[in-house]
C-alpha cells in the first residue's frame, strides 16, 4: 500500500467516524465551571449517577423531543435543537441567559429566561450529570441534572 492510499483512507475514516466532541462529560464540565468561575462559585464534578438519571430522562423524550421538566429529585435543564445541537452549545445558551439575571433583585428581566443560568452557577450545587440523544424528528435533546438542586425563591444563586 502506498502512502497516498493510506493518507486518503485515513481522511475517509475520520470523516466517517461519529465524533464525540462537544459532548463528553468534560465538555459539560469545562462550560459549566467556566461560568461559575465568572461569579466566583466553586467548579462542580461530574457525577455518574445523575448521568444515569439524565440519559434514562432523555431517552423518555425520543419521541417527542419536548422540553418538559422530568419532576425528580434535582437541578434539571433541557434544551433542543437541530441535527447538529451540541451539549456544549445547549450549555452555552443556558449561560447567554446571565445577562437576563439581575442580581441586585434576584430577578429575571421582564420577559426574559434567566433560570437556567442561576440553576448553573448555584453555589450549593456541587454535582452534574447530562445526557443528549437524537429525537425521533432528528433533533438532539440535551439534559443536565445538578445536585443539590438550586433556583430557591428568594435564595440568591452565588
Amino acid at each position: 500500500m502506498n502512502s497516498l492510499t493510506i493518507i486518503i483512507s485515513l481522511v475517509f475514516i475520520s470523516l466517517f467516524q461519529p465524533s464525540h466532541a462537544q459532548n463528553s462529560p468534560q465538555d459539560y464540565l469545562d462550560s459549566h465551571n467556566v461560568a461559575r468561575k465568572q461569579v466566583g462559585v466553586a467548579n462542580v464534578t461530574w457525577d455518574n449517577a445523575l448521568a444515569t438519571y439524565a440519559q434514562s430522562y432523555a431517552n423518555q423524550r425520543v419521541g417527542d423531543c419536548s422540553l418538559v421538566h422530568s419532576n425528580g429529585p434535582y437541578g434539571e435543564n433541557l434544551a433542543k435543537g437541530t441535527s447538529t445541537f451540541t451539549g456544549t452549545y445547549a450549555v452555552s445558551l443556558w449561560v447567554a441567559e446571565k445577562q437576563n439575571y439581575k442580581y441586585n433583585t434576584n430577578t429575571c428581566s421582564s420577559g426574559c429566561d434567566c433560570l437556567h443560568y442561576t440553576q448553573m452557577v448555584w453555589r450549593d450545587s456541587v454535582r452534574v450529570g447530562c445526557a443528549r440523544v437524537q429525537c425521533n424528528n432528528g433533533w438532539q435533546y440535551v439534559v443536565c441534572n445538578y445536585d443539590p438542586p438550586g433556583n430557591y425563591e428568594g435564595e440568591l444563586p452565588y
